[in-house]
């Protein structure tokens, strides 16, 4: 399908008619299964939710195993590591965008946990919760909830696995107490790591609150072994109150911090195009307060694939068209949508804030999980009536980066207003964030965890038009790569380990004061290396850099553009300098005129 723009009514009806739909879009993650094989369990690939890694590479292994009990995953480890194989852990959904999933070469083995998806115990005394690795966060979630307990803080996703987000370091949004992140409520994991051939080449050991390897446990990226265990620190189930509220972003940057520490579960989705953000006011309320709220996040609901790809198509044909002033109509009426239909919040009919309801009803969505697309999708006209998440790779919908990053709280306010500094040099630069619902501010405080956050931060999630084509340019995306590297490098930025794109991991392990520790931990439990790859041994300073320099590779945030070939120039577009942060080198759309390059607004 091909569209044009003319500047008619037939057209402006028809893109006016579909604006209700880009309230579809956000962020987050969920596949089918990641792994395929061509024979029963060999000769494999592996992927993730979105179907491709940031390099657009294919991952292979030459086997996959799928153990039901903790005594087959032991004996899956014992032997890969007699055999001397590469080991990677994928859990039932792999979410992860970098390649933490993908072992060195084609000769490694995938263990899944797909089947250890368990719940082992619950002490109701203790207030604890066991479960095994590939538990979601939805079953943790609701067996919690059946004994009268709850995880306090949690990433917003139900799709996650517990060993998956545990070790990403995923989080909700709280500064209080011990902070969102829930590998911080771990209070005892068991790990299975290769051993030596007196330990029968396995070692499987128990980590506890206090034992100071927990802490590199607790975001070990995968590189230690395969946890076959975890027991969370719950706490009683309660009751929360939440209010959206609309505000002009002229005193985000003065009020961001105190917001946060004000309301227990604060967020914030802001707009900067629009120059507004919505606050969530969202705090614990008396178990005895009236209310049975849930909420189901309106992106993450289910769609067709018919009217995703219309989405998509529409997505492509204006950026593709250089067309900011319908992008910028279409972006403007998202929030109106998300918020006439309260973000998903509903209470038997109640139209007004507060809402108000249980723990487990509130903390996390996705119901597109439960939608009827669990076959392969084999022909076109048998596509019809199925639903989806928006961005399953097995239809034509979302494709899009994700750029996710932590700031210190002393330095949140002035990258808000170097932001909003670059807004000013061009309201409609940032117009495609809002088609994903703008920018999601999220609170996080410091952890123990060597790999943790160093400080207490603002994360912000920042998800953008991405193309098929890698050497396609993006509209606008010289203002995206600037606030990319602005955080990185000028404010020191933590990425989530889950997210980003590679220039977000370049040096990384350097930020880490604790990153010596984490290394002698990981040659102690795993000499060999056999649960690394060459990512993450790129990532973690062992091998060469993350950056991979080749004609467009800035395109794909592969690089940060050096020369005019790692943009687009046949397209118009050349490596500048930013405009607010001048140290930045970014991808500009421009005119060339003779030896002069002169900016497209």
């Amino acid at each position: 399908m091909s569209l044009s723009y003319p500047r008619n009514g037939v057209v402006g009806g028809l893109l006016l008619s579909t604006c209700l739909f880009l309230l579809f879009f956000m962020v987050c993650c969920t596949p089918e299964e990641p792994i395929q094989c061509k024979s029963e369990n060999t000769d494999c690939t592996i992927t993730n939710s979105y179907g491709t890694f940031p390099d657009r590479s294919v991952c292979r292994a030459q086997s996959v195993v799928y153990p039901t009990t903790e005594e087959e995953l032991i004996a899956a480890v014992a032997s890969a590591t007699k055999n001397g194989s590469k080991i990677k852990v994928a859990t039932r959904y792999s979410s992860s965008i970098p390649k933490l999933v993908c072992p060195s070469g084609q000769d490694g083995l995938l263990i899944s946990t797909k089947s250890l998806n368990r719940i082992l115990k619950i002490d109701k005394e203790a207030k604890t919760i066991t479960v095994e690795p590939g538990v979601t966060l939805k079953e943790l979630i609701n067996g919690a909830a059946n004994a009268g307990l709850a995880l306090p803080y949690t990433p917003y996703w139900l799709g996650l696995t517990i060993g998956g987000l545990i070790s990403t370091g995923s989080h909700g949004s709280t500064l209080w107490v011990k902070g969102s992140s829930v590998h911080d409520y771990v209070m005892e994991l068991k790990i299975v790591s290769p051993g030596s051939p007196e330990d029968g080449y396995v070692k499987v050991r128990v980590l506890k609150d206090g034992d100071e390897d927990l802490d590199a446990a607790r975001v070990s990226l995968g590189v230690l072994g395969v946890f076959s265990q975890v027991t969370l620190r719950l706490e009683p189930l309660f009751k929360r109150s939440i209010t959206y509220k609309n505000e002009n972003d002229s005193n985000l940057a003065d009020q961001i911090v105190s917001f946060g520490r004000k309301h227990e579960f604060a967020d914030i989705f802001w707009y900067p195009s629009q120059q507004k953000f919505v606050y969530r006011v969202d705090d614990r309320v008396p178990t005895s307060t009236s209310g049975n709220a849930s909420y189901d996040f309106i992106p993450f609901r289910p769609r067709s694939s018919e009217l995703l790809e219309l989405i998509r198509c529409l997505e492509e044909g204006l950026d593709s068209s250089h067309n900011a002033e319908w992008k910028c109509g279409f972006g403007n009426l998202v929030p109106t949508v998300l918020s006439n239909g309260k973000y998903g919040l509903t209470d038997d009919g109640k139209s007004d804030y507060p809402m108000v309801g249980s723990q487990n009803r509130l903390q996390a969505s996705g119901s597109c999980l439960e939608g009827n697309a669990e076959g392969e999708v084999e022909e076109e006209d048998e596509d019809a009536g199925k639903s989806y998440c928006p961005w399953d790779p097995r239809v034509k919908g979302e494709f899009f980066f994700q750029t996710t990053l932590s700031i210190g709280l002393s330095s949140v306010k002035n990258f808000i207003q170097d932001v909003q500094a670059l807004v000013k040099l061009q309201p409609k630069a940032l117009c495609g964030l809002e088609f994903y619902n703008g920018i999601l501010m999220r609170y996080v405080t410091a952890s123990s965890a060597y790999l943790g956050k160093e400080e207490d931060a603002v994360d912000f999630d920042i998800t953008y038009y991405r193309s098929d084509d890698a050497m396609t340019p993006r509209l606008y995306q010289d203002f995206i790569e600037e606030i990319e590297q602005m955080a990185l490098i000028k404010y020191g930025a933590l990425p989530h380990w889950g997210k980003n794109r590679n220039i977000a991991f370049d040096g990384v392990i350097k930020k880490y004061k604790n990153a010596d520790k984490f290394l002698a931990v990981k040659k102690l439990y795993d000499p060999m290396g056999l649960f690394s790859s060459e990512w993450t041994d790129q990532v973690l300073g062992l091998q060469g850099g993350i950056t991979i320099f080749k004609e467009g590779c800035a395109l794909e945030g592969l690089c940060i553009c050096q020369e005019d070939i790692h943009c687009a120039p046949s397209k118009g577009y050349f490596c500048t300098h930013g405009k607010v942060f001048k140290d930045a080198r970014v991808c500009s759309r421009q005119n060339q005129v003779g030896d002069v390059l002169v900016d497209i607004k």
